[in-house]
């Protein structure tokens, strides 16, 4: 089966009106999930708070405690110019993280053969001790050492296809040769980072892939990056499981940049990285909510992969 991770609690971290990473995201996906039939097709994993000792996999504790002492006990308080905290966006920052370590474990066991994880926050732009983009913990980055940990694999990929380069991952592993981190984005585009000659450093020099494309890119730009430079890349590397960072902001409707891509694209994508999965992962494949702001866009492109997991699980 494909599991499925959601939970109306992700909707109590509010960031406040005309935010684009805003509770609705999820209602979407939700509704069009269940109009699409496929709602009852999926295995429903309730998320748990991670704990800190699972937070501190990647983050070091005064950033945790930073985040638990900073939240207000009414409206909101700002990280940045982009990053909110609510009265309760500590506690379901925790449970996204839970949320995706559950879907991690499930896979692991053989409850599921892969998982869809529709969350918030986000992760992708969290540092080890620092919250921008929206995100507050690096959720993806937590669930790849995570199963190293509990599941002694040596080599996890993480495809990144969100449109805005994940600052966070890459620096969180790019001295690491055993989590292999691969982006395509837009370019220039926040944060600036994602240049092709970002490649790891030390012991990881080789193990981080920055695929930059220009604004206007579409479909045959992806698949040519993913032909040309992404497959033969996990050829070589043959994960041992695989994470997806799916943002979907590169679609042509998305408000926040300025790619071509569509639903049938993301669908085209998520198909590839599940033959890789089958291929070298005994099909354990991850995928975690990013960004995505126009909501019927977000919706259809999550429904699309959700479809191709479902076909790959079965």
């Amino acid at each position: 089966m494909t599991g499925f991770v959601s939970d109306p609690r992700y909707l109590e971290h509010l960031t406040g009106p005309g935010h684009p990473e805003r509770p609705e995201r999820l209602q979407a996906i939700w509704q069009e999930l269940q109009q699409r039939s496929l709602w009852q097709r999926l295995l429903h994993l309730a998320p748990r708070p991670a704990t800190e000792q699972e937070l501190t996999l990647v983050h070091p504790p005064e950033y945790v405690h930073f985040l638990r002492r900073s939240v207000p006990a009414h409206g909101l308080v700002w990280i940045d110019p982009d990053t909110a905290l609510s009265a309760a966006s500590y506690e379901v920052a925790r449970l996204a993280v839970g949320g995706v370590l559950r879907a991690a474990e499930a896979i692991l066991a053989g409850e599921c053969r892969n998982a869809f994880c529709a969350i918030r926050p986000p992760g992708h732009h969290a540092e080890r001790a620092h919250a921008m983009g929206f995100c507050l913990f690096n959720n993806v980055a937590i669930a790849a050492r995570f199963v190293q940990q509990h599941a002694g694999l040596e080599r996890i990929l993480i495809l990144d296809w969100d449109v805005h380069h994940g600052n966070g991952t890459q620096h969180i592993f790019e001295e690491d040769p055993t989590v292999y981190y691969i982006s395509l984005h837009q370019f220039p585009l926040y944060p600036g980072t994602g240049r092709a000659e970002e490649r790891g450093r030390g012991a990881g020099l080789g193990y981080t892939l920055n695929i930059p494309l220009p604004p206007g890119s579409g479909e045959e730009a992806y698949r040519r990056a993913f032909a040309e430079q992404i497959a033969p890349a996990v050829e070589r590397f043959a994960p041992q499981f695989v994470l997806i960072s799916a943002g979907f902001d590169a679609h042509r409707d998305d408000p926040l940049a300025s790619m071509r891509l569509t639903e049938e694209s993301f669908r085209w994508m998520c198909r590839e990285v599940l033959n890789w999965a089958e291929t070298f992962a005994h099909g354990r494949c991850l995928a975690v909510l990013e960004g995505g702001y126009h909501l019927e866009a977000l919706a259809g492109s999550v429904a699309a992969c959700i479809e191709e997991m479902l076909a790959a699980a079965q």
